[in-house]
């Protein structure tokens, strides 16, 4: 970004500041604002004072042996190394105030690769704190950060300068104190902090799990939610579990026991925890994390009935239902939100739109295969049996990498199946009746995805054009097959829902080659918080062409965000494309080159758009949506509309 362009961005985010600023001043005197929201400082440029810095601090935690008040700091080095010391009440992580502040629109696994993996990374991410054992203020980053050098020599120089008191760094990796050696800085080690201290309460909290020793954890070590994990070091990423128990001193800043947090779950380190618990190994137990000690006793018939009665009360609300007596091949204007139970969740919210009959919107035709047909495939071709077979593996559960092998094969199974001749004749019949010479699509319509807080996004599979008697048959056995994906076995495994109750409906859709497409939600997921300006905002991502690449994520959209309090149209984002997705006259899509204005929507289109997809909301109870849309010939299509779950 040239020096122009960086000054040109700080005076649009000014000015940005200052409007909606105004707008909320005439809100905001018939409204009671909370403390550390609307009201509240995003962040400052410098911290002069211990005030300062606690208005912006949190403490982690009040419970544990000391209290450990601390901010996440970002730096812009793309911006002439500007400093945000992050109000950090009012965002947990640094991606919230990146996002919410529109530095960056980046997320997910784009946004960490690219700022804590990649050495020529945008922002330097951290965190200053209080050491209460030591009286010394430190900066820190995750221990999985791959910063170089020369950045944490940066860090030091531009904290120190616009920090009022001297501050020191604190490598959390052996990998970064290894880096920060011989760059001239004040450290703090984390064997100061903790010296000769056998116990440390990271987060206070009480569980019943089953103790599962893990000399070394690597990607054939199976963890289960169950499971209260022993180990040796502190992990850089874990899966949702039970409890925690390590060997070695750790940071309550640490990204694990920060998912504890959130988890809800005991944190501990206990010196030489693998030999005094391994005689638990394998035990259920209740574990208690107290702020001074710590309690661990097998657990009784009366707290494993207990345990298993809290199980079963979650796993109701996650059954999936289904309905396998339905064989009828029924129509999009057929069915209706009630038919989930025999054609999924998308077919059946499509047939919910396509009955509304909503101005401004149209539902492509098609027609879909029920649940009742994925349920015999499998039991005709005998891969019930071998589903059964894989399921009861010990190996298969307890070694992803296996895991990962062995539901490939499946997939490859599926393939090599053979499709029942009586629904081979009906879907083509229909096939050749509705969409003559046109390309469709195959899409996955499950049972999972109405779910409660579980969001089935791109968790299986679509095949665009299909064209032709025997790609469509193939592209029927791939959606089918896509209930095996590892991410989609993954996914409801963490979520506790069965996998034989998960059945696959597929829903033969007319295919739009359209000139634009994407997705909108119904809300801002860059800034969730809650503000009277944001009601009705319509987020929107868009490309030219098919929109598959957008979902996927692998190249920057156009993203917008239309805000009808203010009737204003926002530009996140022009998108970076030098190619687009269209429909090949010979089946599925193909790549071509592009060229010229990268605007993909006009503000006209935007608002017709944001309007379909308040409409849509309205429609489904009020409760915001996740959307995939196209765009052609002055025509709005929507593909999708599912419950949009933040996070997901």
């Amino acid at each position: 970004m040239t020096a122009r362009s960086s000054a040109y961005s700080r005076l649009l985010r000014a000015w940005a500041s200052i409007v909606l600023g105004l707008l909320f001043a005439g809100i905001a005197q018939s409204q009671k604002l909370t403390p550390n929201s609307a009201d509240s400082p995003r962040s400052l440029p410098a911290v002069h004072s211990r005030a300062e810095f606690d208005s912006l601090a949190v403490v982690y935690d009040a419970n544990t042996p000391y209290a450990l008040p601390h901010v996440l700091f970002a730096i812009d080095r793309q911006d002439k190394n500007e400093i945000y010391y992050i109000n950090t009440r009012r965002y947990k992580f640094h991606k919230d105030f990146v996002n919410g502040t529109y530095l960056s629109l980046e997320r997910g696994q784009v946004f960490f690769e690219n700022n804590y993996l990649k050495p020529n990374r945008r922002f330097i991410l951290g965190t200053i704190a209080y050491q209460t054992p030591v009286r010394r203020w430190t900066f820190e980053f995750w221990e999985g950060d791959l910063i170089p050098p020369d950045q944490i020599k940066l860090a030091s120089d531009i904290l120190n300068k616009s920090f009022f008191t001297p501050v020191a760094f604190k490598p959390n990796s052996s990998r970064q104190e290894e880096a920060s050696t011989n760059l001239g800085l004040q450290r703090v080690l984390q064997t100061e902090i903790s010296k000769e201290q056998d116990y440390q309460a990271l987060n206070v909290a009480k569980t019943i799990g089953r103790i599962h020793v893990i000399p070394k954890l690597d990607e054939h070590v199976e963890i289960g939610s169950n499971e209260i994990l022993v180990l040796d070091e502190v992990p850089v990423q874990l899966p949702p579990v039970a409890g925690i128990i390590t060997a070695r001193p750790s940071t309550p800043l640490s990204h694990i026991n920060l998912l504890a947090k959130g988890w809800g779950v005991p944190n501990a380190y206990i010196k030489n925890a693998q030999e005094l618990f391994k005689q638990y190994n394998g035990w259920w137990v209740e574990f208690d994390v107290r702020r001074d000690t710590y309690t661990i006793k097998r657990a009784d018939n009366n707290a494993l009935d207990e345990y298993q009665k809290r199980l079963k009360e979650r796993l109701d609300v996650m059954k999936p239902r289904s309905d396998l007596s339905v064989t009828r091949l029924a129509g999009l204007s057929e069915q209706r939100a009630s038919s989930v139970i025999a054609y999924g969740a998308k077919s059946a919210n499509l047939g919910e739109l396509t009955h509304a009959r909503l101005p401004g919107v149209t539902i492509p035709p098609g027609f879909t295969i029920p649940f009742f047909y994925y349920d015999a495939f499998l039991k005709e071709n005998k891969l019930d049996d071998a589903i059964y077979q894989m399921l009861n593996d010990q190996k298969f559960v307890h070694d992803p990498a296996y895991r990962r092998a062995y539901l490939t094969r499946l997939r490859e199974s599926f393939q090599k199946g053979i499709v029942n001749a009586q629904l081979r004749t009906q879907m083509l019949s229909r096939l050749h009746a509705e969409f003559p010479g046109r390309g469709v699509f195959a899409r996955s319509s499950t049972n999972s995805e109405d779910l409660p807080n579980f969001n089935g996004a791109g968790l299986y599979s679509t095949v665009p054009n299909v064209r032709g008697d025997e790609q469509l048959v193939e592209a029927i056995k791939t959606v089918w097959a896509s209930v095996w994906n590892f991410e989609a076995f993954e996914a409801r495994e963490r979520a506790g829902i069965e996998h034989t109750k998960i059945f696959m409906a597929v829903l033969i859709q007319e295919g739009i080659n359209s000139e634009s497409s994407g997705v909108m939600i119904t809300a801002d997921p860059f800034n969730r918080e809650v503000n009277p300006l944001n009601e009705g905002t319509v987020y929107i991502s868009a490309k030219r062409g098919l929109g598959m690449k957008v979902v996927e994520g692998q190249r920057i959209a156009e993203q917008v965000v239309f805000r009808p309090r203010a009737n204003a149209v926002q530009v996140l984002t022009r998108s970076e494309e030098d190619s687009l997705l269209t429909f090949d006259a010979n089946g599925g899509i193909k790549e071509i080159p592009i060229s010229g204005e990268r605007a993909v929507l006009t503000d006209e289109v935007v608002r017709r758009l944001a309007a379909a997809a308040n409409r849509i909301k309205r429609l489904f109870g009020g409760k915001d949506q996740d959307i995939e849309w196209a765009y052609m010939k002055g025509q709005i299509y929507i593909v999708q509309s599912r419950p949009f779950i933040a996070g997901g």
